[in-house]
């Protein structure tokens, strides 16, 4: 059964999930890939104000491509996450709580997590068309030079996705690898 969870996301909630739980968001979410994570984190080195408030946010690795009429977006699938690895330490430290990606996060991104309660999210590559059926608004609210990389403010309505690794470091990866080779041992 998947845990309904309403964005944003708090650190208590947060705190909460386990790797390997199926969840489904709804609420707000927003976009943000590799540039855009650079210009934020070179805000934050310069003391300036960020675009969009990250505290308590969840940010979905995507790059969408463009609406057809009558959709809000076009195909949402996930963008592999460790590109974003040197950035998102930084907003996790100002509050940010989630991330949706597909793919491994480095040692820096886990202790980030470990640390102030974040949670790293899994959504299925190569169904970017059936995630935007989830999406109910998307709306550009930063950097639009970045086309398909701008920031958007997503409103999203049972959005599929599983945690990958959780607060407390556990890791879907590395535990789901285990339990499978041992399950052939027996």
């Amino acid at each position: 059964m998947a845990i309904k969870i309403v964005a944003p996301l708090s650190h208590e909630d947060a705190r909460k999930l386990r790797a390997g739980d199926s969840c489904l968001f709804s609420g707000v979410i927003y976009t943000a890939r590799d540039a855009a994570h650079k210009r934020l984190c070179d805000l934050v080195a310069r003391g300036e104000e960020l675009p969009i408030d990250v505290k308590d946010s969840v940010i979905y690795f995507v790059g969408p491509t463009p609406a057809k009429p009558g959709q809000a977006i076009g195909s949402a699938g996930p963008t592999t996450s460790y590109r974003m690895d040197a950035y998102s330490p930084t907003l996790i430290g100002l509050g940010q709580t989630g991330m949706i990606g597909k793919g491994k996060r480095g040692p820096e991104v886990i202790a980030a997590m470990k640390e102030h309660g974040a949670v790293y999210f899994g959504a299925i590559g190569g169904l970017g068309a059936l995630l935007s059926k989830c999406i109910k608004k998307a709306e550009i609210v930063a950097y639009e030079d970045l086309g398909a990389e701008a920031i958007r403010r997503l409103e999203v309505e049972d959005f599929p996705v599983v945690v990958i690794i959780d607060s407390e470091g556990n890791n879907l990866y590395e535990t789901g690898r285990k339990e499978y080779l041992e399950s052939l041992e027996k």
